[in-house]
């Protein structure tokens, strides 16, 4: 299928501009970057409260819809940003619009990043931040028994690997998984990397440069640096994948899909066409990333 107009217009930009390289840019530029592509967010919405709130020691920031009472639905979300960028900042507008969409309280959880932080940091960060939300889940005013666990890119495999430590120490599971284009293999085996990896914007270099600063000489087989291979899913609530047609991690996410299917999880996938990496976050110019914000709601509602 062909790009969406408006992303069609950053792909044709992005290659006029001569395909950037991501690796050519410091890390401040990087972030920076980041930080200004929220532009093309999409509108501020105003009908949420917004509240940074620190518990033992965790900063988290609660979005909620101002119409909702009581104990509420929650999302738990993390940002992406190839774990080296993102936070609060560059996913505001998205985390208002699931918040009000849903009518739930969406949590979001601020990560270390490297290179700074380096494996493990982001991965001990993700679960603790969701065992901080669980055990106060009285003081956030959430349903401990409705929490969905997300993420995307980077976040998404920070949503998955913390369900999966929790399954492994038999604590508390989420009601469900939500996993948004998910980083996912670190070795980048798939063709996509090689189809989808120059033009989109979101490059192979992007990506994997990313991987390079945040795990340094960490083995990438590792089963919570690539946790596509792993065979220890059985036993995770219900998983929903969100992949792109145009991304390089498209094949990996559809090869999630199979491998929980396989091993007996309730799994579904919605691959989104004529969209890039990233695309969530381009509610602005992209009538698909405004139809993935309303499904995201709607399955966090009715978790």
């Amino acid at each position: 299928m062909a790009l969406e107009k408006g992303i069609a217009g950053l792909v044709s930009d992005f290659i006029a501009a001569g395909r950037p390289s991501a690796r050519a840019s410091n890390i401040d530029e990087r972030r920076a970057g980041y930080i200004a592509s929220t532009s093309l967010a999409g509108e501020t919405e105003t009908r949420v409260q917004v509240e940074d709130v620190t518990l033992e020691g965790v900063t988290l920031r609660v979005f909620s819809p101002l119409e909702a009472n009581g104990k509420l639905p929650a999302l738990i979300y993390y940002h992406g940003g190839c774990f080296i960028s993102g936070g609060f900042a560059t996913h505001d507008k998205q985390l208002r619009q699931l918040a009000w969409y849903s009518g739930c309280r969406v949590i979001a959880v601020q990560y270390r990043l490297a290179p700074e932080h380096r494996w493990p940091a982001a991965h001990d960060d993700a679960r603790q931040g969701a065992e901080v939300i669980w055990k106060n889940a009285e003081r956030l005013n959430i349903d401990p028994q409705r929490i969905t666990l997300a993420g995307d890119s980077a976040g998404g495999h920070l949503a998955l690997v913390t369900a999966l430590r929790l399954k492994a120490a038999v604590a508390w599971q989420p009601a469900q998984l939500v996993l948004i284009y998910p980083m996912l293999d670190a070795t980048a085996y798939f063709d996509s990397y090689t189809f989808n990896g120059s033009d989109y914007v979101i490059t192979r270099d992007a990506l994997l440069s990313g991987y390079e600063m945040y795990l340094g000489d960490t083995d990438h087989l590792l089963p919570d640096v690539s946790p596509l291979w792993r065979d220890d899913f059985a036993g995770l609530p219900p998983v929903h994948i969100i992949t792109a047609e145009f991304d390089p991690l498209c094949d990996e996410g559809e090869a999630l899909y199979q491998h929980m299917t396989d091993q007996g999880v309730s799994c579904t996938c919605s691959r989104y066409l004529g969209v890039i990496h990233g695309f969530f976050q381009l509610a602005g110019i992209s009538q698909s990333a405004r139809d993935a914000i309303q499904d995201v709601a709607a399955r966090v509602a009715r978790a």
